[in-house]
């Protein structure tokens, strides 16, 4: 996974790009009838039931804005909030609070419905060992919002990217001529490369699980579209020597149901890409 000061800096990126799009040249509206020194206040009112996401971005938005902006937090990521409850205070000059109050909303009305899916995937595990994982079916451009919720909500992240995890799907394996000449390509890539980054690979059947193990060096093996039956088989197959991934169409019908053949994380593309916002307005007050 990418460091904590990356992350940070795909965040930072985020916000600059974000304010660049939504403001231009100028918040006309707000230039146009309210004064420059003009102060104001405001609050995050919450109209769902949710687990609440987004409140940190939204500190770093408004400072990003306007330096002088100060909130007043009352409600932290992660909790669950209900209708009618007030995140936080912010309290400024009027203008900055206007220009911020578009992204903040976008960001927490989508990251509080990423998070709130989480909660209850993680919530339907309970009891088992197996962790959540989201992919990288994110939203182009708000990938490190979309991830960030994830793990607000109690899930964890896979790779961020291409570059900080290589993962070897059946598109890879198969331009490269079978499952070992990948990994072993892979391997001397790293070698060459002098890069060290974790291995996964993903088997479509048994027999594609146990040429893996029998190549070796891999971090965790994703067992693609497996039924409940295979995937147990698999498990017992792969033992201690790597960590597995069950993938591929699961829902929240059938997770536990994967979870209690024991593997070690379930991934669902629809954490992120199958979501509706929830419902937040920032109220003049």
């Amino acid at each position: 996974m990418i460091s904590e000061e990356q992350f940070q800096k795909e965040i930072s990126l985020i916000i600059k790009n974000a304010i660049r799009e939504d403001v231009g040249e100028g918040d006309h509206s707000s230039l146009a009838c309210i004064p420059q020194d003009a102060m104001g206040k405001a609050k995050l009112l919450v109209k769902d039931e949710t687990v609440l996401a987004g409140v940190d971005f939204a500190k770093q938005t408004f400072n990003y804005v306007d330096k002088d902006l100060k909130m007043e937090i009352l409600l932290n990521d992660g909790q669950k909030v209900n209708y009618g409850d007030v995140a936080f205070y912010v309290e400024g000059r009027s203008q900055s609070i206007l220009k911020a109050e578009r992204l903040v909303l976008n960001a927490m009305q989508r990251m509080c419905a990423i998070a709130t899916k989480t909660n209850y995937f993680v919530s339907l595990l309970e009891g088992t060992k197996t962790k959540v994982l989201d992919t990288r079916k994110t939203t182009p451009g708000i990938r490190a919002l979309e991830k960030w919720a994830v793990t607000i909500g109690g899930g964890e992240n896979h790779r961020f990217a291409l570059y900080d995890m290589i993962m070897l799907k059946d598109n890879h394996i198969d331009f490269a001529g079978g499952i070992t000449r990948a990994i072993e390509k892979t391997r001397h890539y790293l070698e060459e490369s002098n890069r060290n980054l974790k291995i996964i690979v993903e088997a479509r059947n048994l027999r594609e699980v146990e040429e893996i193990l029998q190549a070796g060096g891999v971090f965790r093996i994703l067992l693609d579209n497996f039924n409940y039956t295979d995937t147990r088989k698999a498990v017992a197959l792969i033992g201690d020597q790597c960590f597995t991934e069950s993938s591929g169409g699961i829902n929240e019908n059938t997770m536990r149901k994967y979870a209690e053949c024991g593997v070690d994380y379930i991934s669902s593309g629809a954490l992120t890409h199958s979501v509706y916002n929830k419902d937040l307005s920032l109220k003049a007050i």
